[in-house]
């Protein structure tokens, strides 16, 4: 045989292993992601469901499938990556952070604190908890955000009772951090109030039955329960209380009923405007994921008719400063402190128009400079409208 005919057999029988290697399926990676949801009637099946897979194949492969997986619309999918983290902490321990992405928006950083609290209790936990907050993943704001997480477990460890959570929060703020940790910790206390009870139902809804005064649309974060320093917190998170007050279906909403629930923060002072644009703003909150059937995953591509439908929400509020904290706050969730694609936040100030516009496009000036450094920042900074006078023009 010659030595061109041999060299090339040699040839043909590498490149077709390599290619057999690259292009030959090795098996269904994350199969479970096309069917784990079949025939799930509610949330607590989905939740068994994960956590069945977790202690099956570890809590991290449950995460990836939770990635992938074929859904219901209207998913709570942070919850459900609660879920999961809380299968992962009973395998690691605190350890578990290093597994941990910030997918979900950070759900399985807040389930490792919350098993640190609940391992180890109260006070006794504080280091270990501040430890694996700094160790979260994701950008900047991870750090404060691990403290919302953990402020759903420790509102269920003191049994509902704000005052308690309250005075525990307290002691996590840091002067470094301006005390962030201790209203984010409380703002995390006040979703658990709207919209958990997994723990123990039954003093959840003891809880709501004495901290939700029907006659009060804006209880519990303008009474004596929630404190000064964490009311604007507190009124960011208490939007599905309003939107119950007002009879809205959280899965399927009717738009013009938005007015209604809007109408509560009206009832704040205009001398409080930081208070009032928290109240406001929280609907803008809401409204970002709402869009999207609350499919928080970072793979989520946002139609411009979906931004344009945050921006008509928005308008309900039926007041000038009220449609701008809104859509202020919604579009400090699609930048989400730098960690989703910036170019939706951009889109989404593009949908407005006028004095509107430049009111998301300041909004969003401020979050780039909050959160971004470097280069990125700078990059971003440049995108920003030049007639605008805000923070990223201030800080080039």
């Amino acid at each position: 045989m010659k030595r061109s005919t041999v060299l090339y057999a040699v040839s043909a029988l590498v490149i077709g292993g390599f290619l057999a290697y690259w292009f030959v399926p090795l098996g269904p990676a994350y199969s479970e992601a096309n069917t784990i949801a079949d025939g799930a009637s509610n949330f607590k099946e989905l939740a068994a469901r994960f956590g069945d897979l977790a202690r099956e194949k570890g809590g991290a492969y449950a995460f990836e499938v939770l990635k992938r997986a074929e859904l219901p619309p209207n998913t709570d999918l942070h919850l459900l990556g609660h879920e999961v983290g809380n299968i992962l902490y009973e395998q690691k321990g605190v350890d578990g952070i290093a597994d941990c992405t910030q997918d979900f928006r950070n759900a399985c950083s807040h389930a490792i604190v919350i098993g640190a609290l609940n391992e180890f209790g109260g006070e006794a936990a504080l280091p270990l908890i501040s430890d694996a907050c700094k160790k979260a993943p994701g950008g900047s704001g991870a750090y404060t955000m691990c403290y919302h997480g953990l402020g759903h477990g420790v509102f269920a460890f003191y049994s509902y009772d704000l005052s308690k959570t309250a005075e525990f929060c307290r002691k996590t703020g840091t002067p470094e951090y301006h005390e962030r940790e201790y209203v984010e910790c409380v703002g995390g206390s006040v979703m658990e109030l709207m919209g958990g009870g997994g723990h123990d139902r039954e003093a959840w809804l003891a809880a709501r039955e004495k901290y939700l005064d029907p006659h009060s649309p804006l209880s519990p974060c303008m009474d004596s329960a929630v404190p000064e320093r964490a009311k604007i917190m507190c009124l960011t998170y208490l939007t599905p209380r309003l939107w119950e007050l007002a009879g809205i279906d959280m899965g399927n909403p009717s738009p013009h009923m938005f007015a209604t629930a809007f109408s509560y923060c009206d009832a704040i002072p205009r001398s409080r405007p930081e208070l009032r644009g928290a109240c406001y703003g929280g609907f803008g909150k809401e409204f970002f994921p709402l869009v999207a059937s609350r499919d928080i995953r970072d793979d989520v591509s946002y139609s411009d008719r979906q931004l344009s439908t945050v921006i008509d929400w928005c308008s309900f509020a039926g007041d000038v400063e009220g449609t701008y904290a809104c859509v202020g706050d919604a579009v400090a969730s699609a930048f989400w402190g730098g960690e989703k694609d910036p170019k939706t936040a951009f889109r989404l100030c593009g949908a407005a128009d006028g004095t509107l516009q430049d009111a998301c496009f300041e909004r969003l000036a401020d979050e780039v400079t909050m959160y971004m450094r470097g280069a990125e920042k700078d990059e971003l900074c440049a995108q920003i409208p030049a007639r605008l006078e805000t923070k990223c023009s201030k800080s080039s």
